[in-house]
């Protein structure tokens, strides 16, 4: 490996940052005048509409002169020049009087900017120009820096999570250096795309970072940012997407029924049939579970069933990694339930608010209106999410003035039984942040400690032995969520003693991308729209993510009465075609009964799990069709993969016919449970599998009679024969 490092000034001016595998000119103006990757000579930089490197935003203009001359609204100031000095890029704006520093890290696989520090001469917090009284500032009002923005030209792959384009000869992405920077791109009218990369007030503005990654191609675009995540000694995203034991399905264990003692065996019987080997285990598995949606979380006390905690979780996993299976752990770890210690009797003052109210009169314990000093336009007026939060107590509304005196009329004092307190005028509190999914829980102010304290817990159980998870809800942070999500995510599994083989999350920003190299799960499709939802979302998100070099989970999937091999055949097909997983919820032992096809619909899973790794590149884009279906075969010590068809059958049965070795066959199956199906011909073979063992048939008044039930094979020589046989039968 060459060790190619370079920063250095031309005679005009502009200035040269080069490593190995690039070389990016920014010209004296702030503009940059080229992105030439090495090794082909491209250059990948857009060039019809140039726009600075760097700029910063003000919420409105602060110098005094600019203030007065333009409107006080949020402003861009675009750089305007840059110089190279004694190794920092020294930077002026437009129409503001102080500069930056931006410090670079030119390294063997990418490089640095990084906000050094802002610039401050004698006169530029001056009031007026000379007049030698100081405004009361010390840092620049600044609200945004752009550390970075660069117009490159779009290539044949554009992964908007990671910020990448990528084709088979060239590489190019902007990536934050932590969850503080905010990453983004803009679409240009010609197609290109300005990769841009922000350091934001109140979350990190002075030492902000971004990466730029520029390489040969989508491969080694992966090699860079695996020497990244290592040097920066981040969760290892290129690592767990290599893993190819990553794109197997899972069985997710919900915790709510599966106490009893038969359990453990019951799991591994499901997963064995199917062929799965990743089981995610819901939190509740382990702790208390709430009544009621996440009414508990938060709490995360054992159960009787683990009553020495830790310990007997680390014997659970133990026996269950001894048979051959792998352990992950769902959670949620933005949830508070409104059950739970955090909540009830005394709301703890770290629960997220999403207003803020000023008491405008004190309010007694007796009080039934609240009056505060701030409009209450807006407030929400769900009947469940209705709550006010002052000091430890919970306010439950009815509607609210919109005119002054501002007020919160028909309250319920200790909603959630909190306890009853008199508050002092000009206490401040605000509207609860309630969860929209059943308002059985409320989410975390994540600019406190709450967030830690609870991941904490998480990790407690997760350190039990578990190797992989599922971050469920972690859209519930209030904005950025850009900033949030991805932060809440990262300060639980920095608790984790092991990294997790992979992650799956509810949502994602863009720093997750290190961790969740899982993507998310769909959740769940009804049988009737199953296959139009499959390729509605999944589908899509599919060919989406993978310009991302991630994959998504074709899951959930609920094993419902209702559910026939052909649905579940045409989801996990298409679900290997991608290189993708699903995800099977375990069916309680009460519900598993009711399926009468469960043994076929588990066959199903087990033998795509089998040929996932045997699919060629044709089959795969065979798969990708949305309309057409295909199935496996067992054709001796292997399977085959044919196209099937959808035949007109009786009521309750389903057929689909396939040709293969020159004859005509027919899979089918009793929707719900069995009948005698008459067919109008004679000598038919017909069997438990493609090659199986002969099925009973008889013969009454020349027709041939079977009994339909679980999946089975018809064959004739004629195809025609076999299409009307079947369309004609009748059920007696």
């Amino acid at each position: 490996m060459s060790n190619v490092k370079k920063l250095y000034s031309n005679p005009d001016g502009s200035i040269v940052i080069e490593n190995r595998h690039f070389t990016l000119t920014v010209g004296k103006n702030a503009l940059a005048e080229g992105l030439i990757l090495k090794k082909n000579g491209r250059d990948l930089l857009d060039k019809s509409a140039p726009i600075p490197v760097f700029s910063l935003m003000e919420n409105r203009p602060f110098n005094n002169e600019i203030k007065l001359m333009y409107p006080n609204k949020r402003t861009v100031f675009g750089a305007k020049s840059v110089e190279l000095v004694d190794g920092r890029i020294k930077v002026y704006f437009d129409l503001v009087s102080f500069g930056a520093w931006v410090d670079v890290e030119i390294e063997d696989e990418y490089v640095i900017f990084r906000l050094g520090d802002f610039i401050i001469t004698a006169t530029d917090f001056e009031s007026v120009p000379g007049c030698g009284y100081k405004l009361n500032m010390d840092v620049p009002p600044v609200q945004e820096f752009r550390l970075l923005s660069l117009s490159v030209k779009r290539m044949k792959n554009f992964g908007q999570w990671l910020n990448v384009t990528w084709d088979d000869d060239a590489a190019v992405a902007v990536i934050g250096t932590s969850t503080a920077t905010r990453i983004d791109h803009e679409k240009r009218d010609n197609g290109a795309l300005t990769l841009t990369a922000d350091a934001i007030r109140g979350i990190k503005l002075v030492g902000c970072s971004c990466a730029l990654i520029c390489t040969e191609g989508g491969e080694s675009m992966l090699d860079a940012i695996d020497a990244f995540e290592e040097a920066l000694d981040l969760p290892r995203g290129v690592k767990s997407r290599r893993d190819p034991s990553n794109k197997t399905s899972i069985l997710r264990v919900p915790g709510l029924y599966l106490h009893r003692n038969e359990s453990f065996d019951y799991v591994i019987n499901i997963a064995k049939k199917c062929g799965i080997t990743k089981l995610l285990f819901s939190d509740s598995y382990f702790f208390i579970p709430p009544k009621r949606g996440y009414a508990l979380h938060g709490n995360y006390d054992y159960n009787e069933r683990f009553p020495n905690g830790p310990s007997d979780v680390k014997a659970f996993l133990d026996k269950l990694k001894a048979e051959g299976f792998t352990p992950g752990l769902h959670f949620l770890q933005t949830h508070i339930g409104i059950e739970s210690r955090y909540v009830t009797p005394v709301a703890d003052h770290r629960l997220n608010l999403t207003r803020h109210f000023t008491l405008a009169k004190p309010l007694s314990e007796t009080d039934t209106t609240v009056y505060v000093e701030e409009p209450t336009a807006d407030a929400p007026m769900q009947v469940d999410c209705r709550v006010l939060q002052f000091g430890g107590e919970l306010i439950h509304y009815e509607s609210y003035t919109e005119e002054p005196p501002y007020a919160f009329l028909g309250c319920k004092r200790g909603h959630f039984d909190t306890n009853v307190t008199e508050h002092p005028m000009g206490l401040i509190g605000g509207t609860l942040d309630v969860s929209e999914f059943g308002a059985t829980s409320v989410y975390v102010g994540q600019n406190s400690s709450l967030q830690d304290e609870v991941s904490a817990k998480l990790a407690g159980l997760y350190n039990c032995g578990f190797e992989f998870c599922y971050m469920d809800g972690s859209e519930g942070t209030p904005p950025p969520h850009d900033y949030h999500v991805s932060n809440a995510q990262y300060r639980t599994i920095k608790l984790f003693d092991n990294p997790p083989k992979f992650c799956e999350g509810a949502a994602k920003t863009h720093f997750g991308w290190h961790w969740m190299s899982g993507g998310n799960a769909f959740d769940v499709f009804q049988t009737q729209n199953f296959k139009k939802h499959l390729t509605q979302f999944p589908f899509d998100e599919a060919e989406q993510i993978r310009q991302d070099f991630t994959r998504v989970d074709f899951g959930w999937w609920y094993f419902f009465e209702d559910i026939e091999p052909d649905i579940y055949e045409f989801g996990i097909s298409r679900a290997v075609a991608y290189d993708c997983p699903i995800t099977l919820i375990c069916p309680a032992t009460w519900e598993l009964p009711a399926n009468k096809r469960a043994s076929d619909n588990f066959e199903v899973i087990r033998r795509w799990e089998e040929y996932r790794d045997q699919l060629t590149e044709e089959q795969r884009t065979l798969l990708r069709d949305p309309v057409n279906e295909y199935t496996l075969l067992k054709v001796g010590d292997g399977l085959e993969m044919v196209p099937y068809d959808r035949m007109t059958a009786p009521e309750g049965i389903t057929a689909y016919g396939f040709e293969h070795n020159g004859k005509y066959h027919v899979t089918l199956w009793h929707k719900k449970d069995s009948a005698k199906l008459s067919l109008a011909c004679g000598n038919i073979s017909y069997r438990d599998e493609y090659e199986g063992s002969e099925l009973p048939t008889e013969n009454i008044d020349g027709k041939t009679v079977i009994t339909v039930s679980d999946k089975a094979y018809i064959t004739l020589s004629s195809k025609d024969e076999l299409v009307n046989v079947i369309a004609e039968a009748t059920v007696i």
